[in-house]
């Protein structure tokens, strides 16, 4: 039998192979002549007219991280929520600590106005 070591050594083997063996064959099957058309915008099949670049609002960004961290919040509260019973005192005051630096960052976002769609 292997030690804990031996086990993490070879499987730290095992996966430096996989991914030097994905680079490796991705670099034996590409294609050697560049395509030009690849480095065109794609818009329906059309020559575009005018800049390609567009620039979106900031807000969409903003929406999206807000909704990100407070689904991440989620998924602490759920597993605390279920050892409630066990976990005893300490964790009740770590979670209210927790639960209170994203009350103020839910605050902040909504002082700065980033929940407010205009």
């Amino acid at each position: 039998m292997l030690t804990d070591g031996g086990a993490i050594a070879i499987f730290l083997i095992v996966g430096i192979i996989f991914g030097a063996g994905g680079i490796a064959t991705s670099f034996l099957i590409h294609p050697r002549r560049k395509n030009p058309v690849k480095f065109e915008p794609y818009e329906c099949g059309m020559k575009t007219i005018g800049p390609t670049w567009v620039q979106f609002k900031i807000q969409y960004f903003v929406y999206a991280l807000l909704f990100v961290i407070f689904d991440v919040e989620t998924i602490y509260l759920y597993p605390w929520a279920v050892k409630f019973q066990s976990l005893g005192m300490f964790a009740f005051i770590e979670m209210i600590i927790f639960i209170f630096i994203l009350v103020v960052g839910l605050w902040y976002a909504w002082k700065e106005g980033a929940l407010e769609w205009s």
